[in-house]
C-alpha cells in the first residue's frame, strides 16, 4: 500500500493505453482482450483475476477495471503485473501457468471437476490461489448456486444432484460439474452457509501467528458475509475473526434464510479471514467481496440493463491494506508443505453444525430466490442485456422498463413523511407489478426509511418497504406515490434512495439531500404531481406554533397561470368534492415543539394539458402563506 498514491497516475496511464483501441460503444465480452495494468517498475510477480465464472453477474461487478479497480491498481502500485482472465472454455492449468497468485471473486458458476484440478494442481506447483466469497444465498445469476456452494464444490441440499430444479438447457451447461468436498478435501476450509451484516471483525491473530500479515491491521469490515470452517488446520489457519457476542437478532443479514449466526461469533463462528498451505503453493479465503470492491462499476446488470450500484470496501477500515498483504504472502515462495513444520499454532477443527455438512443440507427455501427475468438465461450471453458484460455486440439492445423514484428536492430528518412517486414506464398495459420495494440508506447500507402501510400503520423496523401493487395504464405507465419517513435519530445530509423489483433487482439508485425542515409553512409533494386523476398524498409542516395549539383554517389548491385550479382534496370522510377549488384540510395540531403535520390526498384534473402549475397554500380567505411552482406529469 505504500506506493498506492504515488502511483495511481501510472496506473491509470497504463489502462488507458490498454483500451485507446478497443471499441467502448459496447461493454466487452471474452473475444476482446482481456485488460492488463502494467507497473513501471515489476516486481516480476503476476496476478491473474478469474472472470470466467459470473463474476459480473447481477450487481456484482468483480473487475480489475470496475469495482475490484481499488484492489488491482493497489497491487500495482506495489508492482504487480495485474491481468484479467476471459474465456468461454473451462479453466486449465495453462491458462494459469507463468501467474503467481489467483484471484477468484465470488464465482457464481460452478466449476467443472477439470477446473478444480487445475486450480488445486496450481496450487500444489508453487502458485497462491484467493478464493472470495459472500454470504449464502448470494446467487446473483439465479442460477440456484451462490459463491460459497461455488467454492465449496457442492450445493446446499443438492449435494447428490448439483442440477436439482434446473432445466434441460441448464443441466446442458452444467456438464462437467459434479459434487464433492472439493474446498475441504483439497484446502482444509469449507464457506459456512451462515450470513453476517455490519460487523466489525476486530479479533486478529497476532502477526507471530500470521507470518507477518496481519502487521498493523486492527479491524476488517463485513457487510452480508460468512465466515469459515476450518476442516484441516494442518493445512488451514484463521487470521482475523469476528467479535463474541454476536446473536441472530442484532447481527445477522436481513435476508439469511437461516439462523444467519450459527456459534455466537468469536473462534467457533469461524474466521472471517484464513489462509492455507498446500504442498507448494499456498491459499486464502474471506468470506466477504464487500471489503473488496470500490464504487467504480464499469458494466450494466446483464438481466435488466440496469446501472449498478457498489461501495467503497476496500477502503474502510484495515481491509485494502490486508487484502495487499494476503496477495504478498501467497506471492511469496515457500519450502515448507503444511504448518505442521513452521513455528505457528495450529487452529483447532471448526465445530460444524448438521446442516452444513454433504448428507444433512437442506433447501430451506426453494431455489432460485426469486424467478428470473423471462429473457434472462444465466448461461445463454445472447439475453444478456446491451452493455453488461458478455452480452453479444451485434445484438441490438433489449426493450427495458424505465424507472423513477420522484420525491421532494430535499428528504426531512425527524421523522417527518415525505411521499415518494414511483413510476414505472414501457410495461405491458394493464399488467400489475407487485414486487417493487423501496428504502433510503446511508453509505455502508445502513437503513433508515420505513413505508407507510395502506392502513396507515408504519413498520417498527428500518428496511426495505413494498409500494404495493401498481397497475399499468393503457399505454403501459404505472405510478403511484407513497408515504416514507426517516429513523428520528438521522442527522446526515446526503443519503441513497433505491427502487428494486424484487431482492436483488435494484432498478433505480440515486442519491438525495437531506435537511432539517425550519421554514415556518412547509408542504412537502414529489417534483412532478400526477394529473393523470389518481389521488396522491402531500406533507403539509407548520413550525413555530404555539405548542399544543391548532390551526383550524388551513386550505390549499393547485392552480395554472390566470387561475383555474385544477385540484380537489380529499376530505376527512373520504369523499370528494364536486369542483376544483381551495380544499380544507383539516386540523392541524401543534406538537410541544410548536410543529404540527399532517398528510393530505390531492387529485388533479385529468383533462389538463399544461406541464406547469402553482400549489399554494392558505391559512383563511386571502392569507396566503405558501405558494410554490410545481411540474406537472
Amino acid at each position: 500500500m505504500k506506493k498506492f498514491l504515488l502511483r495511481s497516475i501510472v496506473v491509470f496511464i497504463a489502462f488507458l493505453a490498454l483500451v485507446a483501441n478497443m471499441d467502448i460503444s459496447f461493454a466487452e465480452n471474452s473475444s476482446d482482450p482481456a485488460p492488463a495494468l502494467v507497473p513501471s517498475t515489476p516486481n516480476g510477480k503476476k496476478v491473474l483475476f478469474d472472470n470466467s465464472h459470473g463474476q459480473t453477474a447481477g450487481q456484482a461487478d468483480w473487475v480489475i477495471n470496475g469495482a475490484f479497480s481499488d484492489f488491482a491498481n493497489a497491487l500495482v502500485a506495489e508492482d504487480y503485473y495485474v491481468k484479467e482472465h476471459r474465456s468461454t472454455n473451462p479453466l486449465t492449468l495453462q491458462d494459469l501457468q507463468g501467474y503467481d497468485v489467483f484471484v477468484i471473486p465470488e464465482a457464481q458458476i460452478p466449476f467443472k471437476k477439470s477446473e478444480q484440478e487445475a486450480i488445486a494442481t496450481f496450487a500444489e506447483q508453487g502458485g497462491g490461489v484467493f478464493f472470495i466469497a459472500d454470504h449464502y444465498n448470494a446467487d446473483r445469476n439465479l442460477n440456484r448456486w451462490d459463491s460459497n456452494e461455488v467454492m465449496n464444490g457442492w450445493r446446499r441440499g443438492a449435494f447428490n444432484n448439483p442440477t436439482k430444479g434446473m432445466s434441460q438447457d441448464e443441466i446442458a451447461a452444467m456438464a462437467g460439474v459434479e459434487s464433492s468436498d472439493w474446498l475441504s478435501e483439497e484446502f482444509g476450509v469449507r464457506f459456512r452457509f451462515n450470513a453476517v451484516d455490519n460487523t466489525v471483525a476486530n479479533m486478529i491473530v497476532p502477526a507471530t501467528e500470521s507470518f507477518g500479515i496481519t502487521t498493523g491491521i486492527n479491524e476488517v469490515s463485513i457487510h452480508a458475509g460468512s465466515t469459515l470452517a476450518i476442516t484441516n488446520p494442518s493445512i488451514a489457519k484463521g487470521i482475523v475473526y469476528l467479535p463474541n457476542g454476536l446473536t441472530s437478532a442484532a447481527n445477522k443479514w436481513s435476508s439469511a434464510v437461516d439462523q444467519g449466526v450459527y456459534f455466537g461469533g468469536g473462534i467457533n463462528e469461524g474466521p472471517f479471514v484464513a489462509i492455507g498451505k498446500k504442498a507448494l503453493g499456498k491459499s486464502a479465503f474471506i468470506g466477504d467481496s464487500s471489503p473488496v470492491e470500490d464504487d467504480t462499476p464499469k458494466y450494466l446488470n446483464e438481466e435488466n440493463g440496469s446501472t449498478k450500484r457498489t461501495y467503497s470496501g476496500f477502503t474502510e477500515k484495515d481491509n485494502g491494506e490486508l487484502l495487499v498483504k494476503v496477495v504478498d504472502w501467497l506471492a511469496q515462495k515457500d519450502v515448507y508443505t503444511d504448518f505442521t513444520s513452521t513455528p505457528i499454532t495450529l487452529d483447532q477443527t471448526s465445530p460444524i453444525l448438521p446442516l452444513e455438512t454433504t448428507e444433512l443440507s437442506t433447501e430451506t427455501q426453494a431455489e432460485p430466490w426469486r424467478a428470473p427475468a423471462s429473457n434472462y438465461k444465466w448461461y445463454d450471453p445472447s439475453t444478456f442485456k446491451q452493455g453488461s458484460y458478455g452480452a453479444n455486440k451485434n445484438t441490438p439492445p433489449l426493450p427495458s422498463a424505465q424507472y423513477n423514484v420522484n420525491t421532494p428536492s430535499t428528504i426531512p430528518l425527524e421523522g417527518i413523511p415525505f411521499p415518494a412517486e414511483i413510476v414505472l414506464n414501457q410495461l405491458t398495459p394493464n399488467s400489475q407489478v407487485t414486487n417493487a420495494q423501496v428504502q433510503v440508506y446511508l453509505p455502508g447500507g445502513q437503513s433508515i426509511s420505513q413505508v407507510q402501510a395502506t392502513d396507515g400503520t408504519w413498520p417498527t423496523n428500518y428496511g426495505y418497504g413494498s409500494t404495493g401493487t401498481l397497475t399499468a395504464d393503457s399505454n403501459g405507465q404505472a405510478r403511484k406515490t407513497i408515504m416514507m419517513r426517516l429513523n428520528p435519530s438521522t442527522t446526515a445530509t446526503e443519503a441513497t434512495i433505491r427502487l428494486r423489483l424484487g431482492s436483488g433487482n435494484n432498478v433505480v439508485t440515486k442519491t438525495i439531500s437531506l435537511s432539517a425542515l425550519t421554514d415556518p409553512y412547509i408542504v412537502l409533494t414529489p417534483k412532478s404531481l400526477s394529473k393523470n386523476g389518481d389521488p396522491f398524498p402531500i406533507q403539509v409542516v407548520l413550525n413555530g406554533l404555539t405548542p399544543n395549539s391548532q390551526v383550524l383554517n388551513g386550505q390549499i389548491q393547485v392552480y395554472l397561470a390566470g387561475g383555474q385550479s385544477i385540484s380537489k382534496v380529499q376530505g376527512i370522510d373520504g369523499s370528494w368534492p364536486a369542483n376544483f377549488g381551495y380544499g380544507d384540510i383539516g386540523a392541524l395540531t401543534a406538537d410541544e415543539n410548536g410543529r404540527a403535520t399532517k398528510t393530505i390526498y390531492l387529485r388533479l384534473n385529468p383533462s389538463v394539458s399544461s406541464t406547469t402549475a402553482n400549489l399554494r397554500l392558505r391559512l383563511g380567505s386571502g392569507n396566503n402563506v405558501l405558494t410554490n411552482a410545481v411540474d406537472l406529469d
